[in-house]
């Protein structure tokens, strides 16, 4: 693997948080998704630059605003569901309760720690494609820096209304296929329990490392 500069390292890890952060409500008033997934991200952005939560008592609060966002905006479930693909159908219904909940946890624990690493790298909203007889959409941004520029894909789908980000892909590499390919692999050589814990396992993790 090649090893990234420090910039480098900061700007992956924003890449990586933008992962979580963005969908957008869909209807003939709300205009284009690639509008409502820049409003989106700007609202972010504009929480991590807000001074009054920059203070460390307050680092908590910042970090709950910025899940209302991600709670608002990010459809869990269809992640889940594509991330666990054909395993997916086999689940109870409690099963997959389960697995959204702790996937989502999983998530927002993660990557809102990275998103604490952003480094004021600029972003641009590119351009949008509408496909599926307008329920599928693709927006494209990229992160800018004096060194290099990182392409940044998000796949929207349509539901009750509105356009929600279900993959982010990054210098080509989907984030849904990365996680189903991890989660095949556990199911395949341990089980479907196996993998609840590996996963239960991360979240203690990363949520004592906040």
């Amino acid at each position: 693997m090649i090893k990234k500069s420090t910039a480098m390292k900061s700007i992956t890890a924003f890449i990586c948080a933008m992962l979580v952060l963005s969908s957008a409500v869909f209807a003939i008033a709300a205009g284009p998704p690639i509008n409502d997934i820049e409003t989106t991200i700007n609202s972010v952005l504009a929480t991590m630059r807000d001074a009054e939560l920059s203070h460390e008592d307050r680092k908590q609060e910042r970090r709950d605003k910025i899940r209302v966002i991600i709670r608002d905006r990010f459809d869990f479930t269809e992640m889940a569901k594509r991330s666990l693909a054909r395993h997916w159908k086999k689940r109870t219904p409690d099963e997959k309760n389960e697995f959204v909940a702790i996937f989502s946890d999983l998530l927002e624990a993660s990557y809102i720690g990275k998103i604490e690493a952003y480094t004021n790298e600029q972003i641009t909203f590119d351009k949008e494609a509408i496909k599926g007889k307008g329920k599928y959409g693709v927006v494209n941004t990229t992160i800018v820096t004096k060194d290099i520029n990182i392409p940044i894909d998000y796949k929207v789908i349509q539901k009750q209304e509105k356009w929600w980000v279900y993959d982010v892909i990054i210098e080509g590499v989907s984030f849904i296929s990365t996680y189903r390919s991890q989660y095949n692999k556990i199911i395949l050589k341990e089980s479907y329990a196996g993998l609840i814990t590996k996963m239960k396992t991360k979240l203690d993790e990363v949520n004592a490392a906040l």
